[in-house]
């Protein structure tokens, strides 16, 4: 069913057109996304008072959903305060100086075992995995730290999500819509995943040493040589050998924690949740230790640090997210019922409407599953839309008589790397909180390598179809 397009729909296309001008200037979106609200709001409730307050209902909202990668990263920046101020960190990375040599390792090594571990556990505990322990390396290295930021968010948010081959929640979900075999789906993506992947993780590493040639990109600064938030006033004394202790120890623990991700089968936000409390245990046992009879207060202050960290880079993100969150459930939430009855969302009534007033071929099938599959992902969950995608695949596949499982697949692999986190700022947060890097800069930098994957990957969708 074709919901008639209103003129809430239009003024949400209008500023979504709005925002992305103002990031590729380089300019705050934030004055731009509340007049988005408002508009929005008026539009639907012809209230002012209502208008107002749907601001910061949807601002709220935002944090309300944000709320729990927040406190991981909060956490996880406290974690990493104490490792380094304590120098357990040194000791940590030393092994990983003799592999991680040079800028070109340190990308492709990051970035591999993003992929790997994602694949297994999802990309946001991956990233507190890996982040705390590589980033120093990699930075003494010569890569920048939004270098290491590309790579994690690359390959985990962007090759492992897409493709969802071993907890295949996202197969599943695609599948589902489109009335297909999930192993059909699968299948179908591996070579376009794996296109995908190669052409946009290599065209952002070209990109990347081209600039660090130009001077563009600093290769190393002593700021984020250390941890995202800085770390305390004075470092705290410990032996060598307790030193030793603690970093074979924290690696050991996050071991385990995988361990029991498998063994337990958690993954999203339960898998985040033990490498959040298991960085809080570390916290306090290396709080203790090394600080003494002052290990009270020392630990309070990490994190409060950690805390401080946590809001400030998320503080950009909020009045973005809220105006996204308007495009899916967050509209009903927000604002109230005042969408068409048989509307799923203003984002999926405009993929639906486009799906609906293009020509029919392989070659369109594939462009039109590719740009759905791009809107859906603009709310910044890349999950929330793929059924969609699913749904219109079937309808391109039965018209054109073959490649539901195909375009199927690429639907999914557009949403998710536009949404799931590669170019939607507050989707990719956990990878840019962990770097110390903008999450807006390092969206701009995956801007372009994502782009011509995605047309390289639709094209290769078109002859295999």
């Amino acid at each position: 069913m074709v919901v008639e397009l209103t003129a809430l729909h239009w003024i949400y296309v209008t500023f979504i057109v709005l925002i992305i001008g103002f990031m590729v200037m380089r300019r705050d979106t934030s004055i731009v996304c509340i007049v988005g609200i408002f508009l929005i709001a008026i539009t639907a409730t012809g209230s002012l008072s209502h208008s107002i307050s749907s601001i910061f209902n949807s601002f709220s909202y935002a944090i309300t959903e944000l709320l729990s990668t927040i406190l991981v990263i909060s956490i996880i920046v406290a974690m990493s305060n104490t490792l380094t101020v304590t120098g357990i960190n040194d000791v940590m990375i030393s092994p990983f100086r003799k592999l991680i040599r040079n800028p070109t390792l340190a990308y492709w090594t990051i970035g591999i075992l993003m992929m790997i571990i994602s694949w297994f556990f999802w990309p946001s505990p991956a990233v507190a995995l890996l982040g705390a322990v590589l980033l120093p390396v990699a930075i003494r290295a010569g890569l920048p730290a939004l270098g290491v930021a590309m790579a994690m968010n690359l390959f985990g948010h962007g090759i492992a999500l897409s493709g969802d081959f071993v907890i295949q929640a996202a197969p599943k979900l695609t599948s589902d819509a489109a009335g297909i075999p999930i192993q059909d789906v699968i299948n179908a993506s591996i070579p376009l995943v794996f296109i995908m992947g190669l052409v946009t993780t290599v065209t952002a590493f070209y990109f990347l040493k081209r600039d660090m040639k130009r001077g563009i990109l600093k290769t190393t600064t002593s700021e984020s040589a250390d941890s995202p938030a800085g770390g305390t006033d004075q470092p705290a004394l410990l032996s060598l050998a307790q030193k030793r202790f603690f970093a074979l120890l924290v690696p050991l623990l996050f071991a385990a924690d995988v361990a029991a991700m498998s063994i337990l089968d958690l993954a999203g936000g339960d898998a985040t949740a033990l490498i959040g409390g298991t960085s809080i245990l570390i916290l306090l046992l290396i709080a203790l230790t090394s600080h003494k009879s002052k290990g009270l207060e020392k630990t309070t202050q990490y994190l409060i640090e950690g805390f401080q960290f946590g809001f400030k880079v998320f503080g950009p993100v909020i009045p973005i997210a809220a105006f996204f969150y308007l495009g899916d459930a967050g509209f009903g939430k927000i604002i109230g019922d005042f969408l068409p009855k048989a509307s799923q969302g203003i984002v999926n009534d405009l993929g639906v409407s486009l799906a609906n007033i293009v020509p029919l071929s392989k070659e369109v099938g594939a462009i039109t599953l590719t740009t759905v599959g791009a809107i859906t992902g603009l709310d910044g969950s890349g999950f929330s839309g793929i059924s969609l995608a699913g749904s219109v695949a079937s309808l391109f596949a039965i018209a054109i008589g073959k490649g539901a499982a195909t375009l199927t697949a690429l639907g999914q692999i557009s949403a998710i790397w536009v949404g799931g986190g590669t170019l939607v700022p507050w989707a990719l947060i956990p990878a840019a909180a962990i770097c110390n890097v903008d999450p807006f800069e390092l969206a701009r930098r995956n801007l372009l390598p994502v782009v011509i994957g995605l047309v390289v990957t639709t094209i290769a969708a078109m002859f295999l179809i």
